[in-house]
Formats: C-alpha cells, sequence, structure tokens
C-alpha cells in the first residue's frame, strides 16, 4: 500500500503531553525553545550550534508538513497538555514503510529537562508508531557519551542491539560511537 494513502491522527495525548506534527508558525515556537536549550542542545544536535532565523525555522516547519502529508517524516512537537507550552521536539524519522520501521529521535526544551517529558513522549511516539501505524521495528540511535539520550531508550523498553564503532562525527568533527537501541513489535 502507498504511505500516503494511509490515514492516521496528526495529534493524540499521552498523561501530561499532547503530542502533534508541525503547523504554520511552529518555527518561531522552536526557535524560541531552541534559543532557551541552545548550551545544552549543541553538544549533541549539530542543527544547534547556530540558531536559525525565525523565517528559515518556518521554512523548514512548512517543509516537514510536506514531508508529513507524504509519509516521508513525521516530525513531531510536544506541549504540556491544554496549552500552547513548547516541551521539546521528537518524531519518527527514517520512515521505512515496507517493514514498517521507524526511528524515534527527541530533545527536550531545558526548563523541562529530567522532568519524565522525553521518557512519556517518546513510549507515546513507539505506541502510536506500533498500534497505529502498525511498526513492526522502531529504533533509536544515541552518541553513546550521550549518557541522558541512552537512559531514556533504555527506561522505555529499548533494547540496545549494539554499538556502532566510528559511525558519525560529533559536533567537534571528531569521530564518535552511536548506540542504537530497538523494539520490535
Amino acid at each position: 500500500m502507498n504511505p500516503v494513502l494511509l490515514d492516521f491522527p496528526n495529534s493524540f495525548d499521552s498523561e501530561r503531553l499532547t503530542i502533534r506534527g508541525l503547523r504554520p508558525g511552529d518555527g518561531a515556537l522552536l526557535r524560541a525553545a531552541i534559543i532557551e536549550s541552545q548550551a545544552e542542545l549543541r553538544e549533541w544536535m549539530p542543527w544547534a550550534r547556530e540558531v536559525e532565523a525565525e523565517d528559515s525555522l518556518e521554512a523548514k516547519v512548512r517543509e516537514a508538513q510536506a514531508k508529513w502529508i507524504r509519509r516521508e517524516d513525521l516530525w513531531m512537537v510536544m506541549f504540556l497538555r491544554g496549552t500552547d507550552e513548547l516541551v521539546g521536539s521528537s518524531g519518527l524519522h527514517d520512515c521505512n514503510w515496507e517493514v514498517p520501521s521507524f526511528e524515534i529521535g527527541y530533545w527536550c526544551r531545558t526548563k523541562y529537562s529530567g522532568q519524565g517529558y522525553i521518557t512519556e513522549s517518546t513510549n507515546a511516539i513507539a505506541q502510536f508508531a506500533f498500534d497505529v501505524l502498525k511498526a513492526r521495528r522502531v529504533q533509536i540511535r544515541a552518541d553513546e557519551r550521550n549518557t541522558r539520550s541512552c537512559a531514556v531508550a533504555e527506561r522505555c523498553g529499548f533494547q540496545m542491539e549494539g554499538v556502532l564503532r566510528h559511525d558519525a562525527l560529533d559536533n567537534d568533527g571528531k569521530v564518535r560511537n552511536t548506540r542504537l537501541y530497538a523494539r520490535v513489535a
């Protein structure tokens, strides 16, 4: 089946969060959260080294909407339930609809860090992938030095399948190792 023909909701709730696909105007919200959180994010997220201009980020938001419609990438944002307060960003990336399988990525706004929101959203997004999208595999990749990201994967029941040695470059251009975690249906 052509994934473009799949109907599924653009948003869903967990206990404390509303998790949804991007909408016009989200660029400004994301930019504010990135500026606030840049000191923590820049070590792990290449895109956080320099904060993009608002119009550039808004263009990415709108491009992401098109990718959502084409089912190429499902970039999501998390809000405190019942509010417009952005907690962080996540999503289902590297969509392989033949399997189907997905990769979850995530980051948390600094003021909400350490409160369990990323664990909660990761569990909810994985459940969405398995229940709604009929995923057979969901994975998380993390720099092995990023202990907080690895801990989220482990708390959410993802099993470490291995370490990909010298898999990527870190933000300083040094080669890094990547832990690969997965849950399967």
